[in-house]
């Protein structure tokens, strides 16, 4: 393969990126963040990586979730605080059906650019760019909003520590104690028959927590009932901000982008000749392919052979976005061609993606029972086929949103989608849906073991 560096991709045809008026500013914004500190440390990328080798061996499992996209204006301790909790909740449960370890990884501390389906944007007779996230420009439709400006570049990593540091103080600072399950209810959920179910389950950890206490293991001697690890990974869309952020490990001498523990190429920009294949075949992080309903099995075989030639297990998830009309007939082929190929990869499903519609009212939204139908034909097919269904990513919150229609614990219409519809871009699961998805994980689990 060709020499590699992290600015060789520079020199291939990339695609979803801003048009920035001014070059000579961008480039001052990379030289500035080339000097910050890094995000994360490349140990925290290996550890995570070993762990993601366990899930590919069905020895763990893997949690992703997060915002479709994180705001500037929205930034606040409680937003990151309800997430936590409530993927805590989602982990919980999962071990206590699976009886593994969940790996978890947040969409967050990071997660702020968006591909587009189109660089630009009509209402009536005004057409204006996309907007990209808030690391580009602003959501307004106004002129000036949508311009994109290389300082934004700047603040979303200082929003990214700044939300590191409180997940770091959340994971380790008491949180996280098995002694505090019942904490992590939401408050909104815990009046409802989901939030009651899962008290009882945080009931049943309780018992066996005073079990174990009487035997000696308590949370001050045994730091695994004490703390936890919530990983960062985000799309890596804008290969000027990930190269300004990439340093060499002092230990290894290897190359880690540093914005985050695991990064991800999207369905849009996995082009095997594009920028972001070149970039992401020389950091050495755990990283993530997104493999949509255009995925050929040769296609996805070369992808493999760059980003893992190694076959290492933990370096490379592929996220299966198929929507749940489509997975059963496009996702099997390409299950059994990578089995027949030794390649060792962690299959996770997106199933948010491939979800997606538009409602007459003009809202984006996803109906729960077909992100649960991708999700089950998800399961069913590794069972089928002998091979490891490895995790989960959603788009999803701890707020109380209605943006998803349906579902069991809160049932949202699409009339009441407007009642709290607050994402930045794409609909997400709320809490109530999230922990809903959970249980219903938990029951997939039992039947694998059948």
């Amino acid at each position: 393969m060709s020499r590699w560096s992290k600015s060789s991709w520079r020199d291939f045809p990339i695609k979803q990126q801003p048009h920035y008026k001014d070059p000579e500013a961008v480039r001052q914004v990379e030289q500035e963040l080339e000097k910050f500190p890094p995000l994360i440390f490349a140990e925290e990328a290996r550890s995570l990586q070993e762990k993601l080798g366990d899930v590919s061996k069905g020895e763990a499992f893997l949690l992703q979730g997060g915002d479709c996209a994180e705001s500037f204006n929205a930034f606040n301790a409680d937003t990151i605080k309800n997430l936590f909790k409530v993927m805590m909740q989602m982990a919980v449960v999962m071990t206590y059906s699976s009886g593994k370890p969940v790996v978890k990884v947040g969409r967050i501390a990071g997660q702020f650019a968006k591909p587009r389906s189109s660089d630009v944007e009509s209402k009536g007779d005004v057409e204006l760019p996309s907007y990209r996230g808030d690391i580009v420009n602003d959501a307004d439709f106004v002129p000036e909003a949508r311009e994109p400006k290389p300082e934004k570049l700047v603040k979303a990593y200082y929003q990214s520590a700044a939300t590191l540091n409180l997940l770091r103080a959340f994971s380790r600072g008491g949180m996280a104690d098995l002694t505090k399950v019942h904490n992590w209810n939401l408050d909104f959920v815990k009046d409802k028959a989901l939030g009651q179910r899962y008290e009882e389950l945080a009931e049943k950890i309780t018992q066996a927590m005073d079990f174990i206490k009487a035997c000696g293991i308590t949370p001050q001697n045994t730091p695994q009932l004490h703390e936890t690890v919530l990983y960062t990974s985000h799309e890596a869309l804008l290969l000027n901000y990930e190269e300004a952020l990439t340093r060499v490990d002092s230990l290894t001498g290897d190359w880690y982008d540093c914005s985050a523990h695991m990064l991800w190429i999207g369905d849009r920009t996995r082009n095997l000749d594009g920028a972001h294949i070149e970039f992401f075949r020389g950091i050495n992080n755990p990283v993530g392919v997104k493999v949509g309903p255009t995925m050929n099995e040769d296609e996805l075989i070369a992808l493999i052979d760059k980003l893992n030639p190694q076959n290492v297990p933990g370096r490379l998830t592929l996220i299966v976005r198929m929507g749940a009309d489509k997975i059963g007939e496009l996702f099997p082929p390409l299950l059994r061609r990578v089995k027949a190929e030794g390649k060792q990869v962690v299959w996770s499903c997106d199933p948010m993606h491939g979800n997606t519609f538009k409602t007459e009212s003009g809202f984006k939204t996803r109906e729960f029972n077909n992100i649960l139908s991708e999700v089950k034909q998800f399961f069913q097919i590794h069972k089928a086929e002998g091979t490891v269904a490895g995790g989960i990513h959603l788009e999803m919150t701890g707020e109380d949103v209605t943006e998803c229609t349906g579902s069991q614990s809160c049932n949202i219409t699409v009339d009441a989608l407007g009642n709290r519809y607050h994402t930045q871009c794409d609909p997400r699961l709320n809490a109530n849906q999230a922990l809903e998805m959970a249980f219903m994980i938990s029951e997939f689990f039992k039947d694998l073991k059948k």
